[in-house]
């Protein structure tokens, strides 16, 4: 089978199934909307909900879910309701929208034990994600062990371990930089798997068109569709996942099947390849090659190694999605903004120089760069809603009534434009983290990783990446905007595509230049180096 694996085609892919997909669910939804809401009705009523669009009869609130930007669309509608909180009754299903930080703090983190659910999705469950995918697994104790192994292999302490991986695959990404800059796109998608790859499995990722990157690529592009409010049908009927494909109203049991093949290809070509290499004695160090050492040991633990490769899988598909997000999001605001790009130009010189390239040794001695690294996290955070948690039981907040299997969104997007918290909060802008002593401030929390016990446990690679990508390139590289045949700038949109759970700076252009040949010789020299 041929795949297409350009991010382009992806998210045009993803693009153009969109409506088509949240229509026909709508259709499907109406058929047991109606027992759901009689049995809602019938049932006594424990409260008042918290404030939301006035439901309509029947679908209650079915139509005021937009199939995209919901982010922004639900930020809005609680500005009019004057409430962080939003509510909707969707055919008997409740789904909360939290649009301040205070209230997800209150309920996500101090009432984690009750908050810490996952919604249950019967296409996820179809295609493996439910064993696979630690972030959709629900809480229990399948997830605390899944948990514990990801911290084992994940915590700060341990990540200093794979930083020099991480230099590594970013001094490649450099080199690719320096000779096709057009290409930045593609560079920064394959960085964004070829270090967690290589942490994971030692598997070497150095093009796009990698097979297990292919088969990534493939398994997002069916999967999450499907795992969006109104992508399945079969999430609204489950026992549609267990007919064929053919049965009329299953049109998404074809794509469920597929994915499912793809998630098996995925799991099974680094583990083939890690094998190969054991075998021959050329393995490096990984963090499966590390359990797989221990077997037939007094160490080994059977379990543990299962688990583990749920872990593994995780952490690639989530670094597919949200690393390169944040990345392709540097090179968008660098080239808008000029004067932010020169300022952490000239921190980098004066602190790193220009004889060497930045190290992470450096990191507590640049600011500025610190600063750049929070706003845009803040400024585009990947996932503009989050991953939604479910209440594992009755709850009350501030006199409104939380009914137990609530699906709960943290509007991320609400969240980080918090005109209370970030004056100007639509603009791109890193001075916005110091005090007015020049010194950082104390606003330190990532919203983007999220809260509680199902806050992203891989939060620590993923802001090191990230910070050793922005200082490096911003080291040895000027980004302006392309220019056309004439020699005029090449304006560039400011347009994102949301994709329901996850959101994308749209492609567009620019220039990436070596800053002077002293540059240009350390990228060269680095390289050189590294292959001796």
């Amino acid at each position: 089978m041929k795949i297409d694996v350009t991010y382009h085609a992806l998210l045009a892919r993803r693009m153009s199934n969109l409506s088509h997909l949240i229509l026909i669910a709508l259709g499907g939804l109406l058929l047991v909307g109606l027992k759901k809401i009689l049995d809602s009705r019938s049932r006594q009523k424990r409260g008042p909900y918290p404030p939301g669009p006035k439901p309509k009869f029947l679908i209650g609130n079915a139509l005021d879910y937009p199939m995209n930007g919901a982010g922004h669309h639900f930020m809005e509608v609680g500005a009019q309701l004057q409430s962080g909180l939003v509510y909707l009754n969707v055919l008997g299903n409740h789904i909360l929208f939290i649009n301040q930080k205070s209230i997800a703090d209150d309920l996500l983190e101090k009432r984690a034990k009750i908050y810490s659910g996952r919604p249950q999705l019967p296409a996820a469950l179809a295609m493996g994600w439910d064993t696979t995918n630690v972030s959709l697994m629900d809480y229990g104790d399948t997830w605390r062990k899944h948990r514990k192994v990801s911290q084992q292999h994940l915590n700060k302490r341990k990540t200093k371990s794979y930083e020099p991986i991480q230099q590594r695959h970013l001094h490649k990404m450099l080199h690719r930089l320096l000779h096709s800059p057009e290409d930045f796109w593609q560079h920064s998608e394959v960085l964004s798997t070829a270090i967690i790859m290589d942490i994971m499995y030692g598997y070497q990722i150095d093009r796009l068109d990698d097979p297990a990157n292919a088969a990534a690529l493939k398994m997002l592009e069916l999967g999450l569709p499907l795992v969006m409010p109104g992508g399945a049908l079969m999430n609204v009927l489950p026992f549609l996942r267990h007919l064929p494909s053919w049965v009329p109203g299953n049109s998404s049991g074809k794509a469920v099947k597929e994915c499912g093949f793809w998630t098996r290809e995925m799991l099974r070509i680094p583990l083939e390849d890690l094998a190969k290499r054991m075998k021959e004695g050329t393995a490096t160090y990984s963090i499966v090659s590390e359990c797989w050492e221990k077997k037939g040991t007094a160490d080994a633990d059977l379990e543990a190694e299962s688990v583990l490769y749920g872990v593994t899988w995780t952490m690639y598909a989530a670094a597919m999605e949200t690393t390169v997000s944040s990345t392709t999001c540097f090179f968008y605001t660098m080239v808008m903004h000029p004067e932010f790009q020169r300022k952490a130009q000239a921190e980098i010189d004066k602190i790193v120089g220009t004889n060497r390239l930045p190290t992470f040794e450096d990191r507590p001695s640049l600011p500025y760069i610190e600063a750049i690294y929070r706003e845009v996290m803040r400024y585009a955070p990947p996932l503009n809603i989050g991953l939604p948690h479910a209440s594992r039981e009755d709850d009350w907040y501030d006199g409104y009534f939380i009914p137990k299997g609530a699906t709960i969104f943290a509007n991320l997007w609400a969240m980080t434009r918090d005109e209370t918290i970030y004056r100007d909060a639509n603009a791109f802008n890193p001075e916005r983290f110091f005090d007015e002593h020049g010194e950082l401030n104390d606003d330190d929390q990532v919203l983007a990783y999220g809260f509680g016990r199902r806050v992203c446990v891989g939060k620590y690679v993923a802001s090191a990446t990230l910070w050793i990508t922005i200082v490096s390139i911003l080291a040895c590289f000027n980004i302006e905007k392309a220019k056309d045949e004439y020699g005029n700038d090449i304006e560039v949109n400011d347009e994102y595509v949301d994709l329901g759970l996850t959101m994308h700076k749209k492609p567009f252009k620019c220039r990436i230049l070596p800053r002077s040949e002293g540059a240009r010789q350390l990228v060269e020299d680095v390289i050189v180096g590294e292959r001796k």
